[in-house]
């Protein structure tokens, strides 16, 4: 079923993305963005749109949408459990309080975003796994400390937003999500995020479907499971925060492509990883058309579009009790 399903998700794909590089105010037609893309005659105009504005956008939502969905899947693994992902175990959050207080101190021209956002996140990764690593039960312990974890960094995005007023509305962009700013520079950023910290952990499949096991079986199996863990989770967590640096928190990617991949493809992550990255891509990149097409001026943060469809599927996975599995 995964090569069919891969298939299935590229062309979707490929197909939203020729579909949203036409959609907008400008009125170009489907003709004039193929011939555009083909590089034949156009509009300076036409071709500036298309090349400048909305190809990026659309790439960096595609990418940032694999990562987060790869990165669910990761998350999920190493902790047991289907409803953990970088934004419910507040890594996400980590990352834009790294930006909010580079803001705030007056830091953001000097470290840059992604350093900030970068620092945030592995220190809430590291304080998150301190904190649970000599708990029984650490699986529980490490959703519990990240829930915990979150709230801590939400209220104290709050109350920088309260304290630099002047800062407010830069704050609000990171803990909303927008691909409007999107550029080249960040699309190579997060091309090369995906091949150095995304795409290598696919070879960790095998480790991926033992931390499914309880702790007691994996390392009967001869699995380091605390070792397995962070390797898998470091990378993770810093690929979410490359994509939170330039973009924001964008919520729920990182459960829904997984979830919905798994009962498609089952839980072997050989066969679960590449539909779960492809799913997240497509979901971001569906969610981010909307989001500029919904309103008649302006546009919505991508963050609320992915949390109104991620918040009834989370409620639905708890009253299912689809919480729980290995």
């Amino acid at each position: 079923m995964k090569k069919p399903l891969v298939a299935i998700l590229i062309a979707a794909s490929l197909l939203l993305a020729l579909v949203a590089l036409t959609l907008g105010p400008s009125g170009i037609t489907v003709g004039e963005t193929v011939h555009i893309l083909l590089g034949q005659g156009s509009t300076a105009n036409k071709h500036y749109i298309i090349w400048r504005l909305r190809l990026p956008r659309i790439i960096a939502s595609f990418l940032t949408g694999a990562i987060l969905g790869f990165s669910g899947a990761i998350f999920q693994a190493a902790l047991r459990n289907p409803m953990a992902d970088p934004f419910i175990l507040g890594v996400s959050s980590g990352a834009s309080f790294g930006v909010a207080v580079a803001l705030a101190v007056g830091l953001g021209a000097l470290v840059g975003f992604p350093i900030a956002a970068l620092t945030g996140s592995v220190i809430t990764t590291l304080v998150i796994l301190a904190l649970s690593v000599r708990q029984k039960g650490a699986t529980t312990t490490l959703i519990l400390t990240g829930v915990a974890i979150n709230y801590i960094l939400s209220a104290a995005m709050t109350l920088l937003m309260f304290m630099n007023k002047e800062q407010y509305q830069r704050i609000l962009y990171w803990s909303m999500g927008s691909f409007s700013t999107a550029t080249w520079s960040e699309v190579t950023v997060i091309a090369l995020t995906m091949v150095v910290l995304i795409i290598p952990l696919s070879a960790s499949h095998r480790s991926l479907d033992m931390l499914l096991l309880d702790e007691s079986s994996g390392r009967a199996a001869g699995l380091s499971v605390g070792s397995v863990r962070l390797m898998v989770l470091l990378p993770a967590s810093i690929a979410t925060a490359v994509c939170v640096s330039y973009f924001g928190v964008i919520g729920f990617i990182g459960l829904m492509a997984p979830h919905v991949s798994r009962l498609i493809v089952g839980p072997k992550h050989q066969r679960l990883l590449a539909p779960s990255a492809l799913f997240g891509g497509f979901l971001l990149l569906l969610s981010d058309t909307l989001a500029r097409l919904l309103l008649p001026s302006g546009e919505l943060p991508v963050g609320v579009i992915t949390s109104l469809a991620g918040v009834p599927l989370f409620i639905y996975l708890l009253r299912r009790g689809r919480y729980r599995y290995g």
